[in-house]
């Protein structure tokens, strides 16, 4: 039940500094219901009025505004499943989003109603052994949008954690707002990766993930970054956003022992072996694409060099980082949007990640 000591934002009081239209981006919700794209089972998409979902004390309501396709939205679409993760109910899917808030907890500042956000979105425990590290994206009680059971933001409201709705800027647009998501990504890729002053780095896939590595390394400080994608046209994009060079793994050798760094934004498991076969001594491998479950590694070569090769699972603690670089203008998040796509045509949206010339498109539920 949603808490009766919330406070809500009439669209009349709203700040005009939002990039989409106020009054349907803003409006507080009159009616309880809203409208949602639902993946029922692989391949079957409705649109639905579903209510509204309630805000616990510490908790905002936020109008969506924005959100990215993911490729684990494309997956579930695809799949109905993504490893342990099975679509076994109807799922709301999206979890790179920003909007507005327009309804706050009893425990939460009134003033933060009308603030433009970007949502992280995932509901740690706060309670385990991980989350008391700092480790709270290894909790063991997670709730992470659009991963079963737990709804996405393919609808218009959403809820989040006060302290995850992290305000951004008016010079930070909803579509880059909602792409803080990946570019937590590879910062989290590039943290694990030892990315610093004079690294080189080998970056596996020109995709959205791959394109925004790339501009994190570059930020970071490496010096040498090189894309490994055999599609032309991406390898194309990786060079105007953060890469020194790229190769086609396909027609082209990729150099042995010449870098500090590997991460592996493709999920293929050949750019796997040749990544880390890629890595000099003392390396670190960062296996971050969604490909098979299980691969052959180099064993020997991991051994005889001493390589450390380690995963991603989502981020901790890279918000605020991700708002300084893209605020900074070290990090360019809307030249990776490549089209727009209302609730009615999510399936539009899914299908659009498979074209080479897709590098992100948004949902926008106001449109």
């Amino acid at each position: 039940m949603t808490d009766t000591s919330a406070t809500t934002i009439p669209a009349a009081d709203l700040p005009s500094a939002a990039t989409v239209d106020t009054a349907a981006a803003t409006d507080a919700p009159g009616s309880r219901t809203m409208t949602a794209s639902v993946l029922q089972a692989a391949h079957e998409l409705t649109v639905e009025q579903v209510p509204v979902p309630a805000i616990g004390p510490r908790q905002v309501l936020v109008r969506i505004a924005a959100v990215g396709v993911c490729g684990s939205d494309v997956h579930y679409f695809h799949e109905g499943r993504i490893g342990s993760f099975v679509v076994e109910s109807p799922l709301i899917l999206g979890h790179e989003a920003s909007g507005v808030i327009v309804e706050v907890g009893s425990e939460v500042s009134a003033e933060r109603v009308g603030e433009r956000v970007s949502i992280e979105p995932q509901h740690p425990c706060r309670r385990c052994r991980f989350c008391k590290a700092g480790q709270y994206n290894l909790c063991e009680h997670i709730e992470f949008y659009a991963t079963p059971p737990i709804h996405g933001a393919f609808a218009d409201f959403a809820v989040i954690d006060d302290d995850f709705a992290h305000a951004v800027p008016d010079s930070i647009s909803f579509d880059a707002a909602a792409l803080m998501e990946p570019l937590s990504v590879g910062i989290w890729s590039c943290r694990k990766a030892g990315v610093g002053p004079g690294s080189s780095v080998l970056i596996a896939g020109a995709g959205p993930i791959g394109i925004v590595t790339a501009q994190v390394a570059r930020a970071f400080g490496a010096t040498d970054i090189v894309v490994s994608d055999p599609v032309a046209e991406r390898r194309d994009v990786a060079l105007r956003y953060g890469a020194h060079r790229g190769i086609d793994p396909i027609n082209e050798e990729i150099p042995d022992a010449a870098f500090d760094a590997f991460i592996d934004a493709s999920g293929s498991p050949i750019a796997v072996k040749q990544g880390i076969r890629a890595l000099r001594s003392a390396g670190t491998a960062v296996l971050v694409g969604m490909g098979a479950d299980e691969v052959s590694l180099p064993v020997s070569t991991i051994q005889n060099r001493e390589l450390v090769v380690t995963g991603v699972f989502r981020y901790a603690n890279t918000w605020p980082t991700a708002i300084a670089l893209v605020e900074a203008g070290l990090v360019d998040l809307d030249a990776l949007v490549t089209g727009h796509f209302g609730l009615t045509e999510v399936e539009e949206a899914l299908e659009s990640a498979a074209k080479p010339a897709t590098l992100k498109s948004m949902v926008v539920p106001a449109t």
